[in-house]
């Protein structure tokens, strides 16, 4: 058997063991990491330089903004004032959510920035809704993967950017099209498989009880979040260290004390996060990850084509970073890859590379998953070792899910939509 595929299979057992005994999957990782290592001929070292600490530094510094703005309450009574400014029309919720990510993303800031926001909006407004905090989260990030391709955000400039290079100017708007669809259908889809349509009315009838206005404490807590967005805009400030940097403000004016903030974060979570990230490191050092790549290109054809690149960009997303990586590496390849193939349009692939490289970071071990399994480890009591790794395994199944669901639209939508929207 080969190192990439044995890479593969020990990475799924590492996952199953943990499953299966309801034990933190980044123990497990890590332990199944000292044996591949060796089986690989590598080095303690490798698996250790792929724990991300860029990864660390982002978790535990978003949550710890988010659990000092719990702390006050302020993060409660948000949610209370938005179901409550709804009524009892609780389907308004989920649309509100997703159009809140796009709007978030997409007047410039991007994908990051939004990530810090709306998994913890959405998982305390589910809670006091009574709808499922994963399916809310969820949904809210669809929004934001849409909004990231307004023609004004750093994700824009990237693919314009190699868009440009490769022969093809303002393929924005299409991009932006198909990247709606496919994240819109996406969340009807996952509003049906939670049962969203179930739940009639609030849990907690807030319209009739009048909600008290925010106090001190809470205005300055939340005025945390634009602190940390005005860093990291304005200033190309880190995520992590703008958000540590404006918990540091808060808890020096005494808005909440850092101490309990610091026992709120939810380090099992952040535990599984980065060490199945240095197991899946391993796995790309090895080839697992190009194996997969491989057998999907090997296969293309006119009609194959958009989806599989779609799903390529995807895979690859897992292991490295949408805009970092994906994006400056896979967009260019589109002319030439239609090229090759024939029959295909080329902004129809980059549409494909877009989706792919957002929706895979619905995947625990990437951003996008990983915050909403920190924000549900600081808000739900009692968020047991067996939880997380139910819902460590769900996002994995909708992430696999999205690129599926990405395969199907892209393949009988993008080239009709490319050749409709796009003049060059």
């Amino acid at each position: 058997m080969s190192m990439d595929l044995l890479a593969i299979i020990l990475f799924l057992v590492a996952i199953i063991l943990a499953f299966v005994r309801h034990v933190n999957i980044g123990i497990v990782a890590l332990a199944m990491g000292v044996i591949c290592v060796r089986i690989f001929g590598l080095t303690d070292k490798n698996l250790i330089s792929g724990i991300s600490s860029g990864m660390f530094c982002t978790l535990v510094g978003i949550t710890l903004l988010f659990a000092i703005i719990k702390q006050t309450g302020a993060l409660d009574l948000l949610a209370k004032k938005i179901v409550s400014s709804t009524g009892n029309r609780v389907w308004l919720l989920p649309i509100t959510i997703y159009i809140a990510g796009f709007v978030i993303a997409g007047v410039g800031p991007g994908a990051i920035p939004a990530l810090a926001i709306i998994p913890a909006l959405a998982v305390t407004t589910a809670i006091q809704v009574g709808y499922d905090p994963l399916m809310l989260s969820l949904i809210g990030e669809f929004g934001l993967m849409a909004g990231r391709m307004t023609s004004i955000t750093p994700e824009a400039a990237i693919i314009t950017n190699a868009a440009t290079s490769a022969g093809f100017g303002d393929v924005m708007p299409t991009v932006l099209v198909c990247q709606t669809l496919v994240t819109f259908v996406y969340g009807i889809v996952v509003f049906i498989v939670f049962k969203g349509y179930k739940l009639k009315a609030p849990k907690q009838n807030l319209t009739d009880t009048k909600l008290p206005s925010f106090t001190r404490d809470q205005i300055l807590s939340l005025l945390g979040i634009p602190l940390m967005l005005l860093l990291m805009i304005g200033f190309k400030v880190n995520i992590g260290l703008a958000a540590f940097f404006a918990s540091a403000i808060l808890v020096l004016c005494g808005v909440a004390k850092d101490g309990e903030a610091l026992k709120a974060l939810p380090w099992s979570t952040i535990i599984m996060v980065v060490a199945v990230g240095a197991l899946l490191g391993v796995v790309n050092k090895v080839g697992g990850i190009k194996l997969m790549s491989s057998a999907i290109s090997s296969i293309m054809t006119s009609s194959t084509a958009v989806p599989l690149m779609g799903i390529s960009a995807g895979l690859l997303s897992l292991v490295s970073s949408a805009l970092a990586v994906v994006y400056p590496t896979m967009m260019p390849m589109c002319p030439d890859i239609a090229a090759q193939v024939g029959g295909v349009s080329p902004v129809a692939l980059m549409a494909a590379v877009g989706g792919g490289g957002s929706l895979a970071g619905l995947s625990p071990m990437s951003t996008g998953g990983a915050l909403i399994l920190a924000a549900l480890g600081t808000n739900l009591d009692n968020f047991t070792s067996t939880q997380q790794t139910k819902v460590f395994v769900k996002l994995l199944i909708f992430a696999g899910g999205a690129l599926v669901l990405l395969a199907i639209i892209s393949g009988l939508t993008y080239g009709p939509i490319a050749d409709m929207l796009y003049h060059s």
